[in-house]
């Protein structure tokens, strides 16, 4: 009873926020996204699994689903090779489930791209460094409108992109990111920034700033810190209606 009233009171005030609901295309495109999500974890499920069982028989594979689907179905039918015929079937029965759902993530992908290539918001989120179809059709259908926060920071902290605050005593003392919010959201701005450091470390020309943040601390803190920034960009560019320009602050300067 006492919960009721408290949730009565706190929706009567007028600075409430609340979540905004997702219409129904917005559901099925995260629908995706989860499903393509499970399927992935069950692929490399799979793949360490049949990785382990050679293992037992001395015969290493390295990793990578890569190396499995070239290097396992050759030592199978390699008869040196002192392996038990129940064995080799059983190999081959988890190669084939690894190609199944190898297909089954494919397909997938198909769809979210299709639904990307369609929709305005997701293609304008694409153009950033770091952020392709999938993290752009993930964070399109899940930020929905951004103008519900108030900042690019409120979309970095919704993420938990943001450091994790212990203060007191007018003392401020941050730690690390406070990973709050959408773990898959955050993973995917996180691979996608690890892409651009990689990128950026061929041409040093193209990321200054990213080379500089790489220089001072490391390639993880650099990584998020990128993730923060593409998170805050998204923000500007669906809150505000613009286009994606390489030299922005720059332009902004000289205008």
């Amino acid at each position: 009873m006492a919960d009721a009233e408290a949730i009565c009171e706190a929706v009567s005030r007028p600075n409430m926020r609340f979540v905004p609901i997702k219409n129904l295309e917005q559901q099925a495109v995260l629908s995706l996204h989860r499903v393509r999500q499970s399927f992935v974890k069950a692929r490399t499920a799979q793949a360490n699994q049949i990785r382990g069982l050679l293992g037992e028989f001395g015969r290493v594979i390295p990793q990578g689903i890569g190396y499995i689907k070239t290097q396992v179905p050759e030592l199978i039918e390699d008869a040196s090779h002192e392996l038990p015929g129940p064995f080799r079937l059983l190999v081959q029965r988890l190669l084939d489930h690894l190609k199944e759902l190898d297909r089954q993530v494919s397909e997938l992908e198909g769809q979210i791209q299709s639904w990307h290539r369609n929709d305005t918001a997701s293609c304008k989120l694409a153009q950033i460094p770091g952020i392709g179809p999938i993290t752009a059709s993930a964070l399109a259908a899940s930020i929905g409108d951004a103008k519900n926060f108030k900042s690019g920071r409120q979309v970095a902290a919704w993420l938990g992109l943001v450091p994790k605050q212990h203060s007191s005593g007018g003392k401020q003392n941050l730690l690390g990111i406070s990973k709050r919010g959408d773990s898959y959201l955050r993973s995917l701005l996180i691979h996608g920034a690890r892409s651009v450091i990689y990128y950026a470390s061929k041409k040093p020309q193209l990321h200054p700033w990213i080379n500089g943040v790489v220089n001072r601390r490391n390639n993880n803190v650099a990584a998020v810190a990128l993730a923060n920034k593409n998170a805050r960009i998204v923000w500007a560019l669906l809150a505000h209606d613009r286009q994606y320009e390489v030299n922005y602050s720059s332009l902004r300067a000289a205008a």
